[in-house]
């Protein structure tokens, strides 16, 4: 069976200048996160805890893990 992931880009993606965004799936095993410009380069897994965590520090203005 074949899985099609559903990627989605946020609302806040297109305002402003900046054409730096990433996508977002829910995955059997978590969350995928990958680049919106390259999307055939793979993604990056995260437990939905570490996904979590990660919301919370870039919320924060706290980008270093």
């Amino acid at each position: 069976m074949t899985t099609f992931l559903v990627w989605r880009k946020s609302s806040r993606s297109t305002q402003g200048t900046s054409e730096q965004c990433v996508e977002l799936a829910q995955l059997p095993s978590g969350i995928g996160l990958r680049d919106s410009k390259a999307p055939d380069t793979g993604h990056l897994t995260l437990t939905p805890h570490a996904f979590n965590a990660l919301l919370n520090h870039l919320k924060h203005d706290e980008p270093s893990l």
